[in-house]
């Protein structure tokens, strides 16, 4: 008997000790190369004098879906010092219908309300993930849930600037150094994401942090 509460005893010790470790790392102080890193290139802020945070997501990530409700909360509390925008992943052509999808609704006035409902369309109850790979599905979902006609939106999905924009999120994708989505880059010089910092939660305690050490820097010179 008294072995067994022994044994009992250390168990529930390993226990308590592994929970204990487990809040210690994840109050521990972010580190440069395993929560965060900095971007392969430093990446001009749109408003130099505010700390820029920049999401890279794709609509068809179910981790960017995850994560999506839980950012926009956290952004509706940035201080004014901060700006938050989101650009589409673009490594490969295959998430481009997706990135079309996104700008074209920016275009046409209507990505604030949609946004959510997209991710949804996809990834919730009875979603369509083909919806995140083809050009047409992407269209013909725009046109019925905006009530817009489809030429309209086709419009848009081809417009003169559509090609710049796809270019620029190319690119961004890889100043940014991102391996995957989603990514948040902090001031064109740092980048954290959910792999990384294992979670993400963790992820926007990560950018804080860095929004913390940047705005120190700033106010510094």
């Amino acid at each position: 008997m008294n072995r067994l509460l022994n044994h009992y005893w250390i168990l529930v010790a390993m226990l308590f000790s592994s929970l204990a470790f487990v809040a210690t790392v994840a109050n521990a102080e972010p580190r440069m190369g395993q929560e965060f890193n900095k971007t392969a290139q430093v990446i001009p802020a749109d408003d130099p004098s505010k700390i820029e945070v920049v999401e890279v997501f794709w609509y068809g990530c179910p981790h960017c879906y995850d994560m999506d409700p839980e950012l926009s909360a956290w952004v509706k509390k940035l201080p004014e010092d901060v700006t938050f925008k989101r650009i589409p992943g673009l490594p490969h052509p295959q998430w481009e219908p997706m990135a079309k999808a996104y700008y074209a609704m920016e275009d046409l006035g209507i990505l604030e309300k949609y946004h959510t409902a997209l991710f949804e369309a996809i990834h919730g109850k009875n979603g369509f993930h083909g919806l995140a790979k083809y050009e047409k599905a992407a269209i013909a979902w725009v046109a019925t849930i905006s009530g817009l006609s489809e030429e309209k939106v086709k419009a848009a999905f081809y417009s003169f600037s559509m090609k710049n924009r796809l270019t620029q999120a190319r690119n961004f994708f890889r100043a940014s150094g991102a391996t995957g989505v989603p990514s948040l880059v902090i001031n064109g010089e740092y980048i954290t994401s959910s792999t990384m910092a294992h979670g993400n939660s963790r992820a926007l305690e990560v950018a804080d942090y860095i929004i913390e050490n940047v705005r120190r820097t700033k106010s510094s010179h």
